[in-house]
């Protein structure tokens, strides 16, 4: 099982950037997949990014690609999601997740492929 727990939201202008981090604990395989996921209210929870953990090969979603990075530090068992040209559709919770989504018949693009989740953290964009 991971623990995560994800930090760095809060309010933003249009425009503005933001870096979310989200810390690991516990067992981290080398071929576990770290994704973001962001829930806008009353919406479901939908993909972001996704990193592997091993190779760190990086997928985006449509939506953010351009604008948003994910990356990790292995030593330090940290993700990171660097957003820029924040939009005000863009707020959201941002959830980090974890877990090797084949294990489940998933895939990293849903939320079905992640047992593991942390608590979110909020990201407003003001317009």
């Amino acid at each position: 099982q991971v623990q995560l727990v994800e930090s760095g939201g809060g309010l933003q202008q249009a425009g503005g950037s933001l870096r979310l981090s989200c810390a690991a604990s516990g067992r981290i395989f080398s071929s576990c997949v770290m994704g973001w996921f962001q829930q806008a209210p009353g919406k479901e929870r939908e993909f972001v990014a996704a990193i592997t953990w091993s190779s760190g090969a990086t997928y985006c979603a449509d939506s953010v690609k351009g604008r948003f990075t994910i990356s990790r530090d292995s030593a330090k068992n940290m993700v990171y999601l660097q957003m820029s040209s924040l939009k005000p559709e863009d707020t959201a919770v941002y959830f980090c997740a974890a877990d090797i989504p084949r294990l489940w018949g998933s895939n990293r693009y849903s939320v079905k492929g992640y047992r593991n989740w942390g608590q979110g953290t909020q990201v407003t964009v003001s317009s």
